[in-house]
């Protein structure tokens, strides 16, 4: 395995982290006795996989359900010097319950302390303002982190870019240590986030390269052809961890050998030209079906879901219709369409659903766009991406 450090942590992180979100029983909290001995002993085999890979970091959080409280259960068969331990819990109004939450989560987990906590999801200003006004929850974690219960406070987020960048440059309280992000090879609008993270020598951790990286687990023939002779996920994998900013990236295993192939993979880790010739051969698919070598290139041309018409999530939908397009990412781009309009922070604002041919129009021109083209591009990424919700219906 690999080390690197974890910015101003100063801890050792393999560059595979260990990730809690898929090798727990139940996505709802369960008692301790209700916990089924087969799925106990699958989550075990995981977790001494990983650290006979040297993969010592493990990472869950409050909100995986029963990941805590099975997590808690096998790491107390293992000395503590031999795993660094990270889970993450929600700002919320109140930081003592905030407090609260933390606590019981350190008795979920059976510890006395973890080396990392995260805020969980400061996913909009109304989080923000949770996590970093006075006295609010980071406040909180730095009092817990004078207690001896936590080493070292971070924050994860699916936030726009400028929240992001608000907490990564915010300095009461200390400032966070350490930040969980979302960018990939099919999402690189946060570079700015990347770089202020590293100008603050904060630890990067990328959350769920392969499957929130496009479901690369099971692929599409076309990027299978194009990342040729590595999978699309040890390429991805590798194009991650080649960016001077990122330390770490997670592997959600549901089961042992979910580790093997992105293990392998390190063997090429100082491979730039291989890694580049590949991505290179994934651009060029890209600009000739979309016109832009990024699917993403688009996003900054447009305002926020509340300036649009029918609050419509332009940048997004013509990003996942790229993707579907110009990847053959298609199950991966329908998913999420599907999940617009559902007031899920991850993807805020509505889909294309009720377009207005006017209102379009007079957006287009208010922000100095091809109307014509806007309109013809946005119906049609509708008809194509709508079809898993007609599949649901």
């Amino acid at each position: 395995m690999i080390y690197r450090r974890f910015g101003k942590t100063e801890l050792e992180m393999p560059v595979f982290s260990a990730g809690g979100m898929r090798f727990m029983q139940s996505w709802q909290d369960v008692a301790q006795k209700d916990i089924e001995q087969a799925q106990q002993k699958k989550l075990q085999k995981i977790i001494a996989g990983a650290l006979d890979l040297g993969i010592n970091h493990v990472e869950t959080a409050r909100g995986y359900g029963s990941s805590e409280r099975q997590l808690g259960l096998v790491l107390k068969e293992y000395e503590r010097e031999n795993f660094i331990v990270q889970t993450k819990v929600e700002p919320v109004a109140d930081p003592l319950l905030f407090r609260e939450h933390v606590l019981d989560s350190l008795r979920r987990l059976q510890v006395e302390r973890v080396d990392l906590l995260a805020l969980h999801g400061i996913n909009s200003h109304k989080q923000l303002w949770h996590a970093c006004r006075p006295g609010g929850c980071l406040h909180a974690a730095r009092l817990l982190q004078k207690q001896g219960k936590v080493d070292w406070v971070g924050f994860s987020g699916h936030a726009s870019t400028d929240v992001l960048l608000q907490a990564v440059n915010h300095d009461q309280d200390g400032g966070f240590d350490y930040i969980n992000l979302h960018w990939y090879t099919i999402f690189q609008r946060n570079e700015k986030v990347l770089e202020a993270a590293s100008v603050q020598d904060m630890g990067t951790f990328i959350i769920s390269p392969t499957d929130k990286g496009g479901m690369l687990h099971t692929p599409p023939l076309l990027l299978e052809e194009l990342s040729a002779p590595l999978t699309p996920m040890q390429f991805n994998d590798l194009f991650c961890l080649q960016h001077k900013a990122i330390h770490t990236i997670s592997i959600g295993a549901a089961k042992p050998d979910d580790f093997t192939d992105h293990v392998l993979a390190l063997q090429y880790i100082k491979d730039l030209d291989l890694v580049g010739n590949i991505y290179q051969r994934w651009q060029k698919r890209m600009l000739a079906v979309s016109g832009n070598c990024s699917p993403d290139s688009h996003w900054e041309m447009f305002p926020g879901c509340g300036e649009t018409p029918g609050c419509m999530n332009i940048p997004m939908i013509l990003w996942l219709y790229n993707l579907a397009t110009g990847w053959d990412l298609l199950a991966y781009a329908q998913a999420r369409y599907f999940m617009l309009g559902k007031g899920n922070q991850w993807v805020p604002g509505n889909n294309a659903a009720c377009i207005v041919e006017d209102d379009v129009q007079v957006f287009a021109e208010k922000f100095h766009l091809p109307a014509r083209e806007l309109l013809l591009k946005l119906q049609q990424a509708h008809e194509l991406l709508v079809k898993k919700e007609k599949e649901n219906v």
